[in-house]
């Protein structure tokens, strides 16, 4: 069959849109095919967030895996949220916490060592990293068995990344380029850089994590209306991560 000049506008058109479909659906199948490592899925009342996790932090992704796999986060909330900064969750005493009660405390019984990978994780936008007690009663920095944060952050001028470099080099912190050009392009917040463990990065759902931080919260910075975590699932399991 011949295409005349009088079909190959309508053809053309209609296989564009065929190759365009045929493209997105390829892309999307090939970038899950691409993502080799544990991947987490958070249903939450506000929508879905995908959370990629870290080999380079093993205790923290075998943890997280395994308590995603028991359900231990499902009906918990996001108990503590401040805009242009980051939205926290895991409290296992926020599932059935009243309107207004201070949340934040509640735990395992257990914590975990440190996994700091700097210059390789870094407090950019997007990334998870675990909640914990401060150096008062804390000095080994040991991560809480169950909290968890999500960074948000904001972008920083040359001024402020001055500044934030010298900390880092007055801490011995190793740092490079592609850290400076995330926290000026992408924001984050690097203060908190070598201070708790990065162990994971949002793949699909910043949008999400966008919404849930711009919510309104009370005095204790607790959404005035609840965000809960309907349901976390293992969407993958990667070559090393493994629930226990």
């Amino acid at each position: 069959m011949f295409i005349t000049k009088r079909f190959l506008p309508g053809f053309c058109l209609r296989f564009a849109l065929v190759l365009t479909a045929v493209f997105l659906v390829c892309s999307s199948v090939d970038a899950r095919r691409k993502e080799r490592r544990s991947v987490v899925r958070l249903e939450t009342t506000m929508g879905t967030i995908r959370i990629a996790l870290m080999d380079e932090t093993p205790v923290h992704r075998d943890n997280f895996l395994k308590l995603v796999s028991q359900g231990f986060y499902d009906a918990t909330l996001f108990h503590r949220v401040i805009k242009d900064f980051m939205i926290q969750g895991g409290d296992p005493s926020s599932r059935t916490a009243p309107s207004g009660v201070l949340l934040g405390d509640g735990d395992l019984g257990y914590t975990l060592p440190p996994e700091f990978c700097l210059p390789d994780l870094y407090h950019k936008r997007g990334m998870v990293a675990a909640a914990r007690e401060g150096d008062d009663v804390n000095p080994e920095r040991r991560s809480s068995g169950c909290q968890f944060y999500i960074v948000w952050g904001r972008k920083m001028g040359p001024a402020s990344l001055n500044k934030v470099r010298s900390s880092w080099e007055e801490k011995g912190y190793e740092y490079n380029h592609f850290m400076t050009d995330d926290y000026q392009m992408i924001g984050g917040t690097p203060h908190l850089d070598g201070e708790y463990t990065v162990f994971g990065e949002v793949i699909d759902g910043l949008d999400v994590v966008d919404r849930i931080q711009q919510e309104k919260t009370d005095s204790n910075d607790r959404p005035i209306q609840d965000v809960r975590i309907v349901k976390a699932s293992v969407e993958q399991y990667g070559k090393t991560g493994r629930s226990r």
